[in-house]
């Protein structure tokens, strides 16, 4: 486990001022609509890198879209799953970083925007996870590697273990961003880290998941909880989380488990980060971050060049 350079405090400053006044409006008797749309324009403010190119796309009957970065290769392609606890997210929350992914990486990225819950309880984001996959398979579009951040961490495993059950062609990595791997909470982390994440707490997870499984389903499913399961047959994983992250013990959890089945987890932690840092573009740490993941994919896919 390798661990990355510290904050930039003015930086960090900012980010934590505006995660405070955004999250007190959220507790302030929002709806969910309102709390879903003042989600998106908190993440998706500005959504950064306007030099790539976002189409519209629908794949199994879902919204999507392709980001391609200038010079990148649209031949090459990722998948991303976006977090935000089953609940709320969307492709315009997440667009900066799946665009400053593209730009890093010098693929596509491509993002859906799946069912939700309480609407949708488990297994619909699953499900539709994994139906995006299928579909890109069965159109010759295998994706490079799959990709997720909290939430969408799980959809990234939990989708390339149903292909590996499926008999689907299998991508050639995992990139995950601060994985929610583990709905039973089981980790010292959610608790030993509580009052250092600035940006999730216990207690918000454990009623989204609630939400999320509704009464018929247990945190401990093995597809709710894709960590739990045979982990035999993955390609290789790259994690990235923050030091102060509530879900950090997730990501060791999967380590432990990958190695058990023979598999490699490569886990790189950022001291001081909060829970999915990387959706904060002003931060030093998610600018080295995507560099590095950028550098994993390449690695991957030698065929790839780098980008310019």
């Amino acid at each position: 486990m390798a661990e990355a350079l510290s904050s930039d405090a003015p930086a960090f400053e900012r980010v934590r001022a505006r995660i405070k006044a955004a999250t007190s409006a959220w507790a302030a008797g929002l709806t969910l609509a309102e709390i879903r749309d003042s989600f998106e324009a908190f993440l998706g403010a500005g959504e950064g890198a306007p030099e790539v190119v976002r189409t519209p796309l629908i794949l199994a009957g879902l919204p999507a879209c392709a980001f391609d970065a200038p010079g990148g290769d649209a031949s090459r392609m990722l998948l991303y799953c976006h977090g935000g606890g089953f609940q709320i997210g969307s492709i315009r929350s997440h667009a900066s970083l799946m665009a400053r992914i593209a730009l890093a990486s010098g693929m596509r990225v491509i993002g859906f925007d799946y069912r939700l819950a309480p609407e949708h309880r488990f297994p619909a984001a699953h499900d539709d996870a994994f139906a995006v996959y299928r579909a890109l398979v069965e159109a010759g579009e295998t994706p490079l590697a799959l990709v997720g951040d909290s939430a969408g961490g799980a959809l990234a495993l939990g989708t390339a273990l149903r292909a590996r059950d499926a008999g689907l062609p299998l991508p050639k990595a995992l990139v995950l961003l601060s994985p929610w791997l583990d709905l039973t909470m089981s980790g010292e982390s959610y608790t030993a880290l509580a009052e250092k994440d600035i940006f999730s707490r216990p207690e918000q997870l454990k009623a989204m998941a609630r939400t999320y499984l509704g009464r018929d389903n247990r945190p401990d499913d093995l597809a709710a909880s894709p960590v739990l399961a045979d982990l035999s047959g993955l390609p290789p994983v790259l994690v990235h989380a923050g030091g102060h992250d509530i879900t950090l013990d997730d990501s060791h959890l999967l380590a432990r488990r990958a190695a058990e089945h023979g598999g490699r987890v490569e886990i790189e932690v950022f001291p001081g980060m909060c829970h999915h840092f990387q959706v904060f573009e002003e931060l030093p740490e998610a600018a080295q971050s995507l560099a590095r993941i950028g550098g994993f994919l390449r690695a991957v896919n030698p065929c790839l060049l780098p980008t310019p």
